[in-house]
């Protein structure tokens, strides 16, 4: 590779994870407001988490079309044309009048911001040679941990003191200020000859995708677990402060961004997406068994176990979204990880409502434990290493990886 092409890589990698960052906390940051949505509505848990789950059902809506759109027009304008609408939803979203209009604002901003889900990743696995795909897919999947981090750290302090309107507007103003950027500066990947010559087949012949698929939608149930209910774990159950408890989330979320970023070298350095997806998934199944013995016990276990589940039920999505792309190639990448989206958001939709009823009629220790069960499935699901092609770059012959595809 080049050294302009390379710098023109790492600057799409940049925009990329920006753009990512700017839409998770829109996606999902919003269940460090669930504090401020039952004080500004008098909502039950449950109730606010609909209400939290709202931009999800809009990414079910569109992710697959956004997929189409950067297939057929390019990542820039899938981007671009996602964000800036989703700035604006939530933008009017700050100053609704009731929960309906919030809540389909919401849905709104989900269905556009979603298009960075299909098209930033679509413009990394562009840029990059496969042995450099793990880190770059684990720079810009660690965008999702650092949106939820900086949620964690600045949404409820301002919803306490500016109101619930102000962290809405926060969003809003990301999401409009990466939105600008991408449209400015952001440059599709050259794509290879073959991807313009005719129509490649649909990569769905197999079961290979399909079982790829079924593990990060079930892989989407300890996260969102995690992610939805530790702020309120740690103030109901801990008797934390929300600012405290949101601090220690904020660096939590940090150190998930770390974990992706070293899954994905490992992923470079053994030639694999599916070896190290393996480990890390019984790691998380460990891990998530420690914190419902922590919470059943009222233990500094269940908080030490909950602050190290932030990065381990994260630690996979860059591992799982590579092989999607990798396998599909260019032509098909965007759809495919569309389709991959919209399994992992219909197992994220249901998770806040259902997790709140249950917390609500029985405690956090069975939705914990409940959590810990479901990796082990996703273990059983994955499928083996898979010998396959990469989808190389363009005019950029870089050596492949022992096992790609996995």
């Amino acid at each position: 590779m080049d050294q302009d092409r390379m710098h023109r890589s790492w600057l799409m990698l940049g925009l990329g994870t920006a753009g990512q960052t700017a839409s998770t906390t829109v996606l999902y940051g919003l269940p460090f407001l669930i504090p401020a949505f039952r004080r500004e509505f008098g909502l039950s848990l449950p109730a606010a988490g609909v209400l939290v789950s709202c931009p999800v059902f809009g990414i079910l809506l569109a992710l697959v079309g956004w997929g189409l759109v950067a297939d057929r027009f390019g990542e820039r304008i899938a981007l671009a044309a996602g964000l800036l609408p989703a700035a604006a939803a939530m933008a009017v979203a700050a100053n609704a009048d009731g929960v309906r209009m919030l809540g389909a604002l919401l849905v709104l901003a989900g269905a556009t911001g979603s298009s960075v889900n299909s098209a930033s990743g679509r413009l990394v696995i562009g840029w990059f040679p496969p042995d450099r795909r793990g880190v770059a897919m684990g720079v810009r999947q660690a965008s999702q941990p650092l949106g939820t981090g900086l949620a964690a750290a600045v949404l409820p302090p301002i919803a306490a003191s500016a109101g619930l309107g102000a962290a809405l507007l926060f969003c809003a103003g990301l999401c409009a200020v990466t939105g600008v950027a991408i449209a400015v500066f952001a440059v599709d990947p050259p794509r290879p000859a073959s991807a313009g010559a005719g129509r490649a087949p649909a990569p769905y012949r197999g079961t290979y995708l399909w079982r790829l698929h079924a593990v990060a939608a079930l892989l989407c149930v300890p996260q969102f677990v995690v992610t939805g209910f530790a702020l309120v774990f740690l103030i109901d159950a801990r008797g934390w402060s929300p600012g405290t408890a949101g601090t220690v989330l904020a660096v939590a979320n940090l150190t998930g961004a770390g974990v992706r970023l070293l899954a994905g070298w490992w992923s470079d350095r053994v030639g694999s997406r599916v070896r190290p997806m393996r480990v890390l998934i019984l790691a998380t199944a460990a891990d998530l068994a420690l914190l419902t013995l922590g919470a059943a016990w009222d233990s500094a276990l269940g908080t030490a176990a909950l602050l190290l589940a932030a990065g381990l039920t994260v630690s996979t999505n860059g591992l799982h979204n590579t092989a999607v792309a990798e396998y599909a190639g260019p032509r098909w990448a965007g759809r495919a990880l569309g389709v991959h989206g919209v399994g992992q958001h219909s197992a994220i939709v249901l998770v806040p409502p259902l997790v709140g009823a249950v917390i609500t009629g029985y405690g956090y220790t069975p939705a914990f434990a409940a959590a810990a069960v479901v990796p082990l499935l996703a273990a059983v699901v994955l499928p083996a290493e898979r010998a396959s092609a990469p989808w190389e770059p363009a005019g950029v012959p870089g050596p492949k990886p022992a096992a790609a595809g996995g």
